[in-house]
C-alpha cells in the first residue's frame, strides 16, 4: 500500500502518518506540504493508492487542490481530511470527486476505517455526514428509486460495476464492450440520476438495495 499525506501543517502531517503507520505498518507513506509538491510526487510515482488530502492550504483556495489533483489524476482515489467539517463543505468535496471525507478531529479508528473502505473500491462518509447530505433530505428514496428505474439494463450493470469500484477499462472488459461505451454509458446514469460524478452516484444510492433492481433491470432484459 502506498498512500500520499498532502497538508501544509507539520504535526499533523507527523499525526496522520502514525496513525496511518500504526494501522497499516507495510505501508508506504509520502508527504507534501503544498499542491505543487503534492503534484511532482503524485507524477513521479505509479504507485500511489490513495491521497489523503488537507482542504485548507497556503497554495489552494476552497476546493481548487481537490479540482486540480482529480483532474491530472483521475484514478487516484482521495480521502479529504479536513478541520473544515461543515455538511455543506462534505457536500462539496464529494461533488467535486473526493472518495470519502474524515474529520480532522476524528480518531485513528475512523480514519483507518475509511482507508480501508476506499481501497477496496467503496466511498466513506461517517454516519452522521450520511444523514445530513444536502440533497438527500430533498430527494428522498423513492425519488432516486425512479431515476434509477429509467436507467436500461445495460446501464444499471455499468452502475453496479462502479459501485465495486472498477475503473472504465476493468468495466469495459468484463461487459466484453468497448471503453467508449462505458464513458457514453456513465454519463447518462450521471445525467439520469442528476449527479455530478461517479462518486457521488455511489453515495446517492448507496441506502438503496441494488440487488433487488438489479434482478428487476435483468428480468426486463
Amino acid at each position: 500500500m502506498h498512500l500520499a499525506i498532502v497538508d501544509d501543517h507539520p504535526m499533523f502531517r507527523e499525526a496522520l502518518l502514525g496513525a496511518v503507520i500504526v494501522a497499516f505498518p507495510d505501508a508506504v507513506v509520502d508527504e507534501a506540504d503544498s499542491l505543487s509538491s503534492a503534484c511532482d510526487l503524485i507524477a513521479r510515482s505509479e504507485t500511489i493508492d490513495l491521497i489523503l488530502l488537507d482542504l485548507s492550504m497556503k497554495d489552494v483556495n476552497g476546493f481548487d487542490g481537490l479540482i486540480q489533483i482529480r483532474a491530472r489524476f483521475p484514478r487516484v482515489p482521495i480521502i479529504v481530511v479536513s478541520g473544515l467539517d461543515d455538511p455543506q463543505v462534505v457536500h462539496e468535496a464529494i461533488r467535486c470527486g473526493a472518495a470519502g471525507f474524515v474529520p480532522k478531529a476524528s480518531g485513528k479508528a475512523l480514519l483507518t476505517e475509511a482507508i480501508t473502505e476506499i481501497l477496496g473500491g467503496g466511498v466513506f462518509l461517517p454516519r452522521e455526514y450520511r444523514r445530513t447530505m444536502p440533497g438527500r433530505a430533498g430527494r428522498n428514496l423513492n425519488d432516486m428509486l425512479e431515476r434509477l428505474r429509467s436507467l436500461t439494463p445495460a446501464q444499471m450493470r455499468v452502475l453496479s460495476l462502479v459501485k465495486r469500484g472498477k475503473l472504465n477499462k476493468q468495466i469495459a472488459y468484463e461487459l466484453n464492450v468497448g471503453e467508449s461505451t462505458i464513458k457514453a454509458h456513465i454519463s447518462e446514469i450521471m445525467r439520469k440520476l442528476g449527479v455530478a460524478s461517479r462518486t457521488q452516484a455511489v453515495i446517492e444510492t448507496s441506502a438503496l438495495d441494488f440487488e433487488v433492481l438489479m434482478t428487476g433491470a435483468r428480468s426486463g432484459e
